[in-house]
């Protein structure tokens, strides 16, 4: 396997080389995707626009959906949530399709989506993750962070770098190995070094700043834990993730 990591969507090369692309939005996008599913919604549909969001939505009868938007950190008006990973809960997905848009998340999974496989991952679901890469070990992976607006974003970085860093343990391989980008160096040096302190690194985060200033800090907590969820959000078809059959493994 070799990994490359591209720091936003507007990085990532048009024409879709991988074997396997993974989309990453620490702060809030994936993390909500796995939360949703992993509290029994049926499927997450991501879009970037809106208004197609609510007109694919009506699909379904309202009983059977939730709309989920996010524009600079904030809910938007006329959706059931925004985009905190705790509003998640099993009383509200079991049985739902959430249908979600959100700032940058949903933007790098619409990047990637052409890829034969496509997976989203947090730091939350990083063993689910790197589970499902050793075990069918696709020959090129590119992780796509959905960064900020374009620019890049820490917590996206170090999740690509925690991944990696994994999947060499597991394999007992070398790290040289699985580099396939200069990129892909500096986002496991950031998370070797930030490792212990991953809130701490939320904290300097520009984004992770603008969500303290929301009052979002429990989203912080929460989002910067490592490996607390066994799932695997997995694309079924464009546009739409589902939970992907995982089989535990010790750590």
């Amino acid at each position: 396997m070799k990994f490359s990591v591209f720091h936003t969507p507007e990085l990532t090369p048009t024409q879709n080389a991988a074997d396997c692309a993974i989309a990453i939005d620490v702060l809030r996008a994936t993390s909500t995707i796995a939360t949703a599913l992993s509290s029994g919604a049926d499927a997450v549909h991501v879009f970037s626009d809106m208004d197609k969001l609510m007109h694919q939505s009506e699909a379904l009868p309202p009983e059977k959906r939730l709309r989920a938007g996010e524009r600079g950190g904030s809910k938007v008006e006329g959706c059931d949530l925004g985009n905190s990973p705790l509003d998640c809960t099993p009383e509200l997905m079991t049985g739902r399709h959430l249908f979600i848009s959100t700032t940058n998340g949903t933007r790098a999974l619409q990047k990637i989506q052409a890829s034969p496989t496509v997976l989203a991952a947090a730091l939350i679901n990083r063993k689910a993750v790197v589970d499902y890469l050793v075990e069918h070990q696709p020959e090129t992976v590119w992780i796509v962070g959905a960064g900020w607006e374009g620019s890049f974003a820490l917590e996206d970085t170090v999740c690509a770098g925690a991944i990696v860093q994994s999947v060499a343990e597991r394999l007992g391989c070398s790290l040289e190995e699985l580099i396939g980008n200069d990129e892909m160096v500096g986002a496991i040096s950031l998370y070797q070094q930030w490792k212990s302190n991953l809130l701490g690194l939320m904290y300097h985060a520009s984004h992770g700043k603008r969500l303290l200033r929301l009052d979002c800090l429990e989203d912080l907590k929460y989002c910067a834990s490592l490996d607390t969820l066994n799932v695997l959000p997995i694309q079924r078809e464009i546009g739409t993730l589902v939970k992907h059959a995982v089989v535990a493994h010790a750590a």
